[in-house]
């Protein structure tokens, strides 16, 4: 069993940051300078070539923990940040970036690629989850997921079978059979994002793989706009997800 070490610590605007250690899993842990003794936590996954410290997660936690009173971790992925790539990493780095030099479509690399990088993530994030509910400001309580891209592509097969998840924020994704059948195991409450102009996803497979999401509740999001242009009001929506589903209290800037 790996224990969470804490290895660097900063503070602004009333948000306590930590970079930790479980293992050799880095990851960054964002909570409240001040508050409640304990307090749901949110996972945050990355997109691809993305780490855990890229602005648009570092934005994401900061809302999550000044508006809802939440903390907020998340880990690189396998082969992302400073952790060491695979022989397979490399190969299919190198192949994606040929094709978008290109100009040809990614999506029949990047969601087998996707598929190996979940297959090695999901043990980290129960390996993490496990070492942060033994710090006494988390515990056992009400757990979140929140990623997009990559991040879903993780998020999926982690929720399916963490059942300390209860509610996620996913999208920006391609439909597969393996992952939608993966997906079709999950009742939980989510809460799905989507292009309607996505030059990557054609929107028709992001319908699809929201379709496959057995949750008795799930709300689309599908909005206007390329694969980078998620508004950032949806922001905005997924704090108050959260905040509905795991029992926090919205502040007054949504």
């Amino acid at each position: 069993m790996h224990t969470l070490r804490f290895t660097a610590q900063t503070s602004s605007n009333g948000v306590v940051e930590r970079d930790f250690l479980v293992g050799e899993i880095p990851g960054v842990l964002w909570s409240p300078a001040s508050g409640p003794d304990r307090a749901p936590l949110v996972l945050l996954g990355h997109g691809g070539g993305r780490t855990s410290k890229a602005p648009g997660m570092t934005g994401r936690a900061h809302r999550l923990v000044t508006d809802c009173g939440f903390s907020v971790a998340a880990i690189d992925a396998p082969g992302h940040g400073g952790r060491p790539r695979t022989a397979t990493d490399e190969r299919e780095i190198a192949a994606m970036q040929q094709a978008m030099t290109a100009g040809e479509p990614v999506g029949s690399i990047v969601v087998p690629y996707n598929a190996d990088i979940a297959e090695r993530a999901v043990p980290e994030w129960q390996a993490t989850l496990d070492a942060l509910q033994e710090l006494p400001e988390i515990g056992a309580g009400p757990v979140g997921y929140f990623g997009l891209n990559m991040g879903t592509a993780i998020g999926v097969p982690l929720t399916a079978v963490e059942p300390r998840i209860t509610a996620a924020v996913l999208g920006i994704f391609w439909y597969d059979e393996s992952l939608a059948e993966t997906a079709r195991r999950i009742t939980v409450p989510i809460e799905f994002v989507l292009q309607w102009d996505d030059e990557n996803i054609p929107r028709e497979s992001g319908l699809a793989l929201f379709d496959a999401f057995s949750s008795k509740e799930k709300s689309l999001h599908a909005n206007s706009g390329a694969h980078k242009e998620v508004p950032r009001f949806e922001v905005d929506s997924a704090v108050r997800f959260f905040a509905r589903h795991l029992g926090g209290t919205v502040g007054a800037s949504i």
